[in-house]
């Protein structure tokens, strides 16, 4: 079985910028199929972590939408971020997370600045507001993240926790939306 990788493409076929998402083999990955029922568990796994990371958006009081949350995760670390590393780590165009940015200045989450090795490189960094609407998004996940957990008896809590961190090491640091950061969503 060969993996599917998404690939953005323009409406020549090329990568840049484009906006239709085709599914394309991994070349040389060859991977045996999942036992039966382990892609059903996954998906749903997956789709039970996205519904915490969306409803958390929910306590911010539509203070921001998920693309500009994206943004404001990405740069939640303590140095401030090159513009175009966030846009990688985002997956998008730079000219895109431009917009994003303009948009997260004028509502005083994100501030902008230039690299001090190069002072041609714009760089983001959140305010106190920006990080405390990571900060509000992030103790609520964890809240509910608890709750989840607290359905499961000691024992099942410890599997599901071991469990997801095998998955997590197997994808790779690299494998998330952001490698070095917790939330990507």
């Amino acid at each position: 079985m060969q993996i599917l990788s998404p690939t953005i493409l323009d409406s020549a076929g090329g990568r840049k910028g484009g906006t239709l998402a085709e599914m394309r083999p991994t070349k040389g990955e060859d991977v045996p199929p999942l036992a039966p029922g382990t892609a059903d568990v996954l998906q749903a796994a997956t789709r039970v972590l996205a519904g915490v990371a969306l409803r958390s958006l929910d306590v911010l009081d539509s203070a921001v939408t998920l693309p500009q949350f994206r943004l404001l995760a990405v740069l939640a670390g303590p140095e401030p971020v090159p513009s175009g590393q966030a846009a990688r780590a985002l997956g998008l165009d730079p000219s895109t997370v431009t917009r994003l940015a303009d948009r997260m200045v004028y509502a005083g989450h994100v501030t902008r600045g230039a690299s001090p090795k190069h002072r041609g490189v714009v760089t983001l960094e959140l305010t106190a507001s920006g990080r405390d609407l990571v900060a509000a998004a992030d103790a609520w996940r964890r809240h509910e993240l608890a709750r989840v957990m607290a359905r499961l008896a000691a024992p099942e809590q410890a599997a599901v926790t071991a469990a997801l961190g095998l998955l997590v090491a197997a994808a790779g640091d690299d494998y998330g939306v952001t490698a070095s950061r917790p939330m990507p969503l």
